[in-house]
């Protein structure tokens, strides 16, 4: 049997994470809007993408739609 190697100071690859709203692309005031039955999965990934991208974002649930700005 070999002997392993360790190996260190080796940098891990960056996972590479794709969003399906346009949070790379939002500036602080912008804002998107997705119908009220997806409120769960854009809520989700609201918190992914201030977990990720370290952004701050707002949501609120307007009439049959639920609206997310951005405001960091």
């Amino acid at each position: 049997m070999e002997a392993i190697s360790l190996e260190k100071q080796v940098p891990m690859p960056r996972l590479r994470t794709v969003y399906n709203y346009p949070y790379e692309a939002m500036e602080v005031g912008d804002s998107f809007t997705v119908p009220i039955a997806d409120r769960a999965r854009v809520l989700n990934a609201n918190y992914r993408a201030w977990k990720g991208l370290g952004i701050k974002l707002q949501a609120k649930t307007i009439g049959d739609v639920v609206r997310t700005w951005r405001v960091l």
